[in-house]
């Protein structure tokens, strides 16, 4: 075959199309990289860089093998009849296409990494199944982040102008070109198995993308590596929990249970027993945000003076990075791990909760959220953990007193003045005790607020989110300054915390542990509550739970993750989140990082809070924090596979 005949045969043009796939890959990475150049810059170097860089061209080579599996076999498949003008045109759009979809899931994800932190997995359709507004959300994401789509269409432009085509005709004998393409689709087969798999090690797993952590100092670094539809390809149809076993079940639960059976409670029985207990779930107003915290450098004054008469605690952390993940977190005590409960088999197990807890003694249960009513599973999740009613957008349009459609903010829901006056007015002739959570909207993506406070609540620093943030503090002003004045507010347990963190500006709110920081506030009008911002205590969402019921000084067994921040002894205190592969364990002064078989790393995050310093195998500390998140993660996967999530009285 002369040189001429080898550029256009199908094994030559086959290899140069590949590459040129790969090429496209990495450049829907390195934009990854500059449209998230905050959370990944800083810590960069060049060692880094060129670890980074060899695991993604793994990870990209599995992709790839994926993606373009159908244009190589069709390709290389050995019959003469297919070398014709006509088949390599419509061979052309085989490559095009599934290569053009993985390019744009790269590029879309750039701007998802922003809220969780992550590369999407499967999960994602689920997540937005649902979403009938979900068209318009991707329109203004089109138009706001313009050059995106101008990347993708630069980039599919120039996949289209590079393509090479084989030669249409059958150049050589017919016995040579039988043989030299079977050969070559042969050799294909064991080239495409090795790819796939990450590794040409026989016996070794197929890599996933927990794998992405040997090449980074961080897990938040693995988005970098990894790329979107491996990671969606990696958790189709995977089985989420897999129950390890660290250790057997008599020292599993010695070690550590979720099983609640209180004999010690905050208060002696009774004495706040018939309190209402009023929970306040802030959309994304994480701790960078409230001044209270940040040395009165902040965009939330009222919140600040909420805050000033809490119980409060400085070293506070949600349990994922999602709204749909703070839902069990909050209500029902089980944190995030792996994937988000809602969207998996587990969610169909049967639930306990505060509601249902506080059902027992004749409570009262409202939820509120002024989205559409099927926004995220919320009002399922509600109805399975025993919540009495459910009050969305659809309740809020058929009032009288409010302007239905025309207070809704265009995307997701009504806005947060508006509906926590609403919210104000459902309370006022509530049935007592009441159990009633509100989960606010408006300081979110798209980051619009009202016309009328356009002028009044400025964005500052370039952070949308900073307009939102005052927006929502002045309608929750705006929500106590009413509700203060009914017969029951003194009689009410306040609990305001947040769902996840949001867009940051703050280097130390963009770590693998900053990236989880929110507020956890118990407020008493009362003043049955002292206030205190607490420092020798870590408190975590799925802590909310266990702490409310030991308030109202409720003696019952049930079932929780987290701690009863009032009985349980202030270094026995922790918090357990999971992110890109990784657990992290906080206790004490120390955060520890699991890849659920060895630790990673293990930080003095109070002394290094922008976690520069990874301390591993130097506190005598460690070896207990291990044992006791493999316990935890090990209940937490054997009751998720087998249905134990609730004690049954």
């Amino acid at each position: 075959m002369n040189s001429k005949n080898l550029f256009k045969s199908p094994l030559f043009v086959g290899a140069v199309n590949i590459a040129i796939a790969f090429i496209a890959m990495m450049l829907t990475r390195v934009i990854y990289f500059i449209e998230n150049w905050s959370s990944f810059a800083p810590y960069m170097s060049w060692e880094l860089a060129t670890n980074m860089l060899r695991g993604s061209l793994v990870f990209d080579t599995s992709t790839i093998i994926y993606v373009n599996a159908l244009y190589l076999v069709l390709l290389l498949l050995p019959f003469h009849l297919k070398e014709n003008e006509r088949f390599h045109k419509f061979l052309k759009w085989v490559y095009i296409v599934p290569n053009g979809i993985a390019i744009a899931s790269n590029l879309a994800d750039a701007v998802y990494f922003t809220y969780t932190g992550r590369r999407s997995t499967a999960t994602v359709f689920s997540e937005f199944a649902n979403e009938g507004n979900l068209l318009s959300i991707v329109g203004s994401e089109l138009i706001t982040h313009w050059y995106l789509t101008a990347a993708f269409i630069i980039i599919i432009a120039l996949m289209w102008k590079a393509f090479l085509k084989p030669s249409a005709s059958v150049s050589t004998t017919k016995w040579r070109y039988y043989t030299t393409q079977g050969v070559s689709l042969i050799l294909l087969i064991p080239i495409a198995i090795v790819g796939v798999r990450g590794s040409i090690t026989a016996g070794t797993r197929p890599i996933t993308i927990s794998n992405a952590n040997e090449y980074v100092n961080r897990p938040i670094e693995t988005a970098l590596v990894l790329n979107t539809p491996f990671s969606v390809i990696r958790t189709l149809g995977k089985k989420v929990f897999e129950i390890p076993n660290y250790m057997t079940d008599e020292e599993m639960n010695l070690t550590y249970t979720p099983e609640h059976r209180p004999t010690v409670v905050a208060d002696s029985l009774g004495k706040n027993s018939n309190k209402n207990v009023v929970i306040i779930i802030l959309e994304s107003i994480g701790k960078e945000y409230i001044g209270y915290y940040n040395e009165g450098k902040g965009y939330t004054p009222f919140l600040d003076s909420i805050a000033g008469q809490s119980l409060t605690f400085k070293y506070s952390f949600a349990n994922g990075r999602k709204s749909m993940d703070a839902m069990p977190s909050i209500l029902s005590g089980i944190p995030h791990f792996v994937e988000t409960f809602f969207l998996t088999p587990a969610s169909l197990n049967e639930l306990g909760g505060i509601a249902y807890e506080l059902g027992k003694d004749n409570y009262f249960s409202t939820y509120f959220h002024g989205g559409h009513n099927i926004t995220l599973g919320f009002k399922a999740f509600t109805h399975a953990t025993g919540y009495d009613s459910y009050y969305g957008l659809d309740e809020y349009c058929k009032s009288d007193k409010y302007n239905g459609m025309d207070d809704f903010d265009g995307k997701w829901a009504i806005w947060d003045e508006e509906f926590m006056q609403f919210f104000a007015d459902n309370l006022e002739v509530s049935k007592q005790p009441f159990l009633a959570t509100l989960f606010t909207a408006s300081s979110h993506h798209p980051y619009k607020i009202p016309e009328q406070y356009v002028d009044t609540f400025p964005e500052d620093n370039n952070n949308p989110m900073h307009k939102c943030v005052r927006y929502t503090d002045y309608s929750l002003r705006q929500f106590f300054n009413r509700v203060k004045t009914m017969p029951w507010y003194r009689n009410t347990l306040f609990v305001i915390t947040a769902d996840h963190t949001n867009l940051s500006v703050t280097d130390k709110y963009k770590t693998d542990l900053g990236l989880f920081e929110v507020p956890i506030i118990f407020y008493t009008p009362d003043g049955s509550l002292a206030p205190s911002l607490r420092t020798d205590v870590v408190a975590q969402q799925i802590d909310i739970y266990p702490t409310i019921l030991s308030y109202l000084g409720k003696n019952e067994p049930y079932l929780a993750f987290g701690n009863d921040l009032f009985t349980t002894p202030a270094h026995k205190t922790f918090a357990v989140n999971y992110i890109n592969g990784i657990y992290q364990l906080v206790q004490g002064d120390l955060l520890l990082q699991f890849d659920g078989k060895n630790t990673r790393a293990v930080y003095d995050y109070r002394n290094d809070p922008l976690l520069r310093n990874n301390i591993i195998d130097t506190r005598s500390e460690q070896p207990a924090m291990e044992h006791l998140l493999q316990a935890i993660i090990q209940q937490y996967m054997q009751r998720m596979n087998h249905n134990k999530l609730k004690i049954n009285s």
